[in-house]
């Protein structure tokens, strides 16, 4: 079988079954995606680049379309040169088409079946939009985010079928394509992201932390509000003041991955650290961790700190429950679906500093009382989101999309599977 992964940034949510399919030598794939120094063993990598971005006389709803536009034009260009140049044509293409990767992908190859990775469905209502009390959206920003959709509903259309990674998450797109989107998550590590009862970090600072030392993790891709940080360092504040044996490691970078921008030339973490009074030589910003040492924090935190919107759950919330942290989550969608409130952690109020300190303190002081927490946490993804169970699925609807031009017999064995 010949597999065509998209991802403008790869691997993307592909690291792990791109390789999978790689390793089959029945598959010959191929990744194309923008430049980068990334490579996967046995995968021939394709790169494209975008030379211009949306112009400045472009409306301001239209300039997100006109950028996909512009990419899934080079995207198209691509895969026309790989057909001509090396006679690949693939007999399926995996995406991710949120950047408009894929918008003419059916004019080059229309009978070539495209499954889609469909990771959030924007709404004015009911999910990040006016979450935030204090920052409720205008009819204009209403207008904007329904234009903002254009690009969904045409790779919605286009996608003979498609896979979100939780219920929520599948829940926001438009009830009229749902039935052609599996509810399939991509997998956690589970063997990686365990549990170590020797395990230690020296942080970059030089600052060594063992299993049993008291310490706080927060994790987040940039230090923003969608991911919590108002709430978290308020919180932060009052823990250190609290608790003079304490310290927390704050893993991630400065800058924004969603939501607004902070004024030019200011970032929110710079905005908070002038904010609140921390004992610096208590709170470690470590920047971004290589993978391993990632993980290594979470096997020695004593209560790990996971804020977010009502947005695309991380990975390293999951992966942070596989190594059997003490969850201290927000009290939002998609967090409810693997975080039951005294369960498999607690849940706070994503507002609220006070109710987030006094979880840490209670969980800080009651290690062995929550234990279970724990073990239910890892249990959870053991059982649901263990990656060797899910890759196999994954690469079984990518065969029968392939051969059948969608995965209504997938979903028909895998709904018997649960129901068995």
């Amino acid at each position: 079988m010949k597999i065509l992964f998209i991802h403008p940034n790869m691997p993307g949510q592909y690291r792990n079954l791109c390789q999978v399919a790689a390793n089959d030598p029945a598959n010959t794939v191929v990744f194309l995606t923008k430049p980068s120094k990334v490579a996967i063993p046995r995968v021939h990598k394709v790169e494209y680049d975008v030379p211009r971005t949306a112009v400045a006389s472009t409306h301001r709803y239209l300039i997100g379309m006109e950028n996909a536009t512009l990419q899934g034009q080079e995207v198209f260009r691509a895969c026309k040169k790989l057909g001509e140049e090396e006679g690949f044509k693939p007999d399926i293409v995996v995406a991710h088409p949120g950047w408009g990767d894929c918008l003419f992908l059916k004019d080059l190859w229309p009978d070539v079946p495209l499954l889609s990775f469909f990771e959030f469905y924007y709404r004015s209502v009911g999910a990040d939009v006016g979450f935030d009390p204090s920052d409720m959206p205008t009819l204009d920003d209403k207008a904007r985010i329904r234009t903002k959709n254009l690009i969904n509903l045409l790779n919605l259309e286009a996608s003979d079928w498609g896979v979100s990674p939780t219920e929520w998450q599948l829940g926001l797109h438009p009830e009229e394509f749902q039935h052609k989107i599996t509810l399939l998550h991509d997998g956690i590590d589970v063997d990686t992201c365990r549990p170590d009862p020797n395990a230690q970090i020296t942080l970059p600072n030089g600052k060594v932390f063992r299993v049993g030392d008291e310490v706080v993790t927060y994790i987040a891709r940039n230090f923003e509000p969608y991911r919590g940080l108002p709430t978290f360092m308020l919180a932060a504040e009052r823990i250190l003041k609290e608790r003079p044996n304490c310290h927390i490691i704050a893993i991630g970078s400065d800058g924004v991955s969603y939501g607004k921008a902070p004024p030019k030339g200011e970032t929110y973490l710079g905005n908070w650290t002038k904010r609140v009074k921390l004992d610096e030589s208590r709170i470690h910003f470590t920047g971004p961790l290589p993978y391993l040492e990632l993980v290594k924090a979470m096997q020695v935190s004593a209560a790990h700190i996971y804020l977010t919107y009502p947005f695309v759950l991380s990975w390293s919330s999951m992966e942070a429950m596989a190594t059997g942290c003490l969850m201290i989550g927000s009290d939002t969608q998609p967090l409810r679906e693997v975080i039951t409130d005294g369960e498999h952690g607690l849940l706070v109020d994503f507002f609220s500093p006070e109710d987030l300190a006094r979880k840490i303190g209670y969980a800080l002081d009651n290690q062995e009382k929550l234990r279970p927490l724990r073990e239910n946490a890892r249990q959870l993804m053991l059982d649901k989101y263990d990656m060797k169970k899910l890759l196999p699925l994954h690469m079984e609807l990518i065969r029968d999309v392939a051969r059948d031009g969608n995965g209504r017999a997938f979903q028909e064995r895998l709904q018997a599977r649960e129901a068995a």
